[in-house]
């Protein structure tokens, strides 16, 4: 940048040449975004921009300090983002911008990017003098993933709560898909990316190839977990469908990288979560046994790579949970094994990350639940809900008010309640349900229009009303019956396909209905 700089930036983007090319992804992810209308009060901005940001590195000068035009782009800048890698670590450049901002505006935030290494590798020394902790975005895969890094970098630089940007923003695309969802404009983008894949110069063709790939990431995982607490599994199976028909469109599967072959094995369980859930399992066993068989070749190919190791467990699983649900508990527990083989795997490599301690926690449920349904070892089941216990526990401390993660640790002290329940230590039970019945409360709470927090707080408040029978407190669990009836009777109404909301209601009615 040459020249006097007269404008004020939002923030201010320090790296090192090395990490050039996220330097300039994250500028023009910052520079495009636009907060939503309800938050911009709070920036001051009636555009939505938080910037322009500022970013320098190809016009340093050869010697020992900073150049002008560097100097006042850091006194004209809001906020001080510091790209942290162990070349970020290294450079004297990247030291020294922080010392200046520091000294220039003390009371202005700078943020961490982590997109490479452990902090203690790749945050430059001056970050964290005198003890200081930077606010911190983890950019990379293991971490926040890009999109949530560059949501929290958003929220540090416009001073706005990020549950609120997170909510806005996923608001905002679901708005937009569903409304294209509805008119059949899925399929017509994907299209359209698909034209442009063939005509355009094999430059223009990878970017657009890397463009639905996004869309599909979104349609696959954020749009998704909107629209299981919001949608109809019809909707969801539209949504995985054209995701699918995008990569048969490319050809020859073996053509694709294994990012793009990763993703294929995620889009076909995708649609075998969705046939399974309309209990369908012949039609679910296909796609899942196509994506294991892609994910395990993949595996087999880097061995070491966590990414890896998580595709193919989740492979591992879904082919497992069919064998389960068609009574063939032998293959169900070989696969179960495997998967909490993979989730140790992961565990030696990743640490205590949250997906490796979450993988270790789900594989424990797994298994316990096998031994608990399918083999009636309590004791093993507990010792395994116990395990699960434990990890999901591990894995909130590092992330309070996680609520995924909660509900996961509801269901596991839902499976304890049960293998108690059947030695008939009832307040054994009742103490595992309350505690599961306290999360799911809170979770409905944080979130009163999620149809599926609703069903799974019906299924523990059955649960419980069954105890208070068996506890002689029969006046209290007629009154929590009807109540839950009355919520099953009102879900089942909104999505009749849905055999789970279909099943819940069955065994409310029948409860009810057992001691009138």
């Amino acid at each position: 940048m040459k020249g006097q700089i007269s404008n004020n930036f939002g923030a201010f983007i320090s790296y090192s040449h090395a990490d050039s090319v996220i330097a300039k992804k994250l500028h023009n992810g910052l520079e495009t975004y636009r907060l939503p209308k309800s938050l911009r009060n709070l920036h001051n901005n009636d555009s939505g921009k938080i910037g322009p940001i500022f970013r320098d590195r190809e016009d340093l000068p050869a010697g020992n300090d900073l150049s002008e035009s560097v100097k006042q782009a850091l006194e004209q800048s809001s906020a001080l983002i510091i790209l942290c890698s162990p070349e970020a670590q290294k450079s004297p450049w990247v030291s020294r911008e922080i010392t200046l901002f520091r000294e220039l505006h003390p009371e202005k935030p700078i943020l961490a990017a982590l997109i490479d290494g452990e902090p203690e590798q790749s945050f430059p020394k001056p970050l964290t003098e005198n003890g200081r902790e930077p606010l911190a975005a983890d950019l990379r895969k293991e971490g926040d993933g890009w999109k949530l890094g560059l949501l929290k970098l958003i929220a540090g630089i416009a001073n706005v709560p990020l549950d609120a940007l997170i909510q806005r923003d996923a608001q905002r695309k679901l708005k937009h898909v569903m409304g294209i969802t509805l008119l059949s404009g899925i399929a017509m983008i994907v299209m359209a990316l698909m034209t442009a894949y063939a005509i355009q110069a094999r430059q223009e063709a990878q970017y657009q190839q890397e463009q639905a790939e996004e869309l599909i990431i979104f349609m696959l995982r954020d749009l998704r977990d909107e629209l299981k607490g919001a949608s109809t599994l019809r909707v969801m199976t539209k949504v995985n469908q054209e995701a699918m028909e995008y990569f048969t469109s490319q050809g020859d599967l073996s053509n694709l990288d294994d990012d793009s072959v990763s993703l294929v094995a995620e889009t076909l369980r995708a649609l075998g979560e969705d046939h399974e859930k309309r209990g369908d399992l012949e039609a679910a066993l296909k796609p899942f046994e196509q994506a294991h068989r892609f994910t395990a070749e993949l595996l087999e190919r880097d061995p070491a790579n966590p990414d890896r190791i998580f595709d193919h467990a989740q492979s591992e699983y879904w082919v497992g949970r069919i064998d389960e649900l068609r009574e063939n508990y032998p293959a169900a527990h070989q696969r179960y094994n495997a998967y909490a083989g993979l989730a140790n795997r992961l565990y030696a490599i990743e640490k205590d990350s949250k997906r490796a301690l979450l993988e270790r926690a789900y594989a424990a449920n797994n298994l316990g639940i096998l031994e608990h349904k399918n083999f009636n070892d309590d004791d093993k089941a507990r010792a395994h809900f116990g395990d699960a216990i434990d990890w999901f526990e591990k894995a909130l401390a590092n992330e309070t008010n996680n609520q995924s993660i909660e509900a996961e640790l509801a269901n596991a002290y839902s499976w304890s309640a049960d293998t108690h329940y059947r030695e008939k230590n009832y307040e054994a039970a009742l103490a595992a349900r309350l505690k599961e019945n306290d999360l799911k409360s809170k979770l409905l709470k944080a979130n009163p229009d999620n149809a599926d927090i609703k069903m799974k707080l019906l299924i523990s408040e059955r649960a419980i009303a069954l105890l208070e029978l068996q506890l002689g407190k029969e006046a209290m669990a007629r009154k929590r019956l009807n109540i839950a009836l009355t919520g099953a009777t009102k879900l089942l109404e909104l999505d009749k396909e849905n055999t789970e909301r279909r099943k819940t209601y069955r065994l409310i009615k029948e409860s009810l209905e057992s001691i009138k």
